[in-house]
């Protein structure tokens, strides 16, 4: 998944983009929101993260214009400013979620997956078709084969859903665990589901990429 990050200060720009891509998103930065408006009808994003007060336009503004060209991807504004009015204010132009400077990086990529959860893919009817011929519905979270739903329990199909949405790249235990549990859990607890969902399904459909995570290949 690839991620806007429009953030003026350099040191903590380069701590976010650090943590988003040790996680294994895909990250472009800017420290002005001038270049962050053009990037934005150049680029596909999946999430904008954004701070408010930087040089050009300010994250305001920017999600203002965003949001006017029907661009509904998730927004999380970056901010050391407290007042309600502007939190009401970046509410009402459409942002997601606020993360108030200072904040710790295992909060932030809590947040990140959050939002990320709201930019489901969209396809006719919904239905995603995979490898081995699988079609996965991304509206009710179903995967089927040969006319048949192939049974999951809760946690393998929002591992599953998690993989459909980043298929074709790497997909770390980290966005794993963070997806699916939103908290701490048991790094061998999330082999063991993941293990689970590999044996109800074709073997080579999710590939263990040794050392870095998981793949869906299409």
């Amino acid at each position: 998944m690839k991620i806007l990050l429009l953030e003026d200060e350099y040191t903590l720009r380069q701590s976010v983009k650090e943590l988003l891509e040790e996680c294994n998103y895909i990250v472009d930065e800017y420290s002005n929101g001038d270049d962050a408006f053009d990037a934005v009808y150049y680029n596909s994003y999946d999430l904008f993260l954004l701070d408010i007060n930087v040089p050009g336009m300010n994250g305001f503004k920017l999600l203002e214009h965003i949001r006017k060209n029907d661009i509904d991807t998730p927004a999380i504004f970056i901010t050391s400013y407290t007042e309600i009015d502007n939190l009401e204010k970046g509410f009402d132009l459409g942002c997601n979620d606020y993360i108030r400077k200072p904040f710790d990086l295992k909060e932030l990529r809590v947040r990140v997956a959050t939002a990320l959860k709201q930019n489901l893919p969209k396809s006719k009817n919904d239905i995603i078709k995979l490898g081995f011929n699988y079609n996965y519905n991304m509206k009710n979270f179903t995967l089927i084969r040969d006319n048949k739903e192939i049974q999951l329990s809760k946690t393998e199909k929002m591992i599953l859903d998690l993989l459909v949405k980043n298929k074709n790249q790497i997909v770390s235990q980290d966005m794993i665990r963070d997806y699916v549990w939103d908290d701490y859990v048991d790094p061998a607890n999330v082999r063991v589901q993941i293990n689970n969902l590999r044996k109800k399904l074709d073997k080579d459909l999710i590939k263990n990429i040794r050392g870095m995570g998981y793949k869906l290949e299409t």
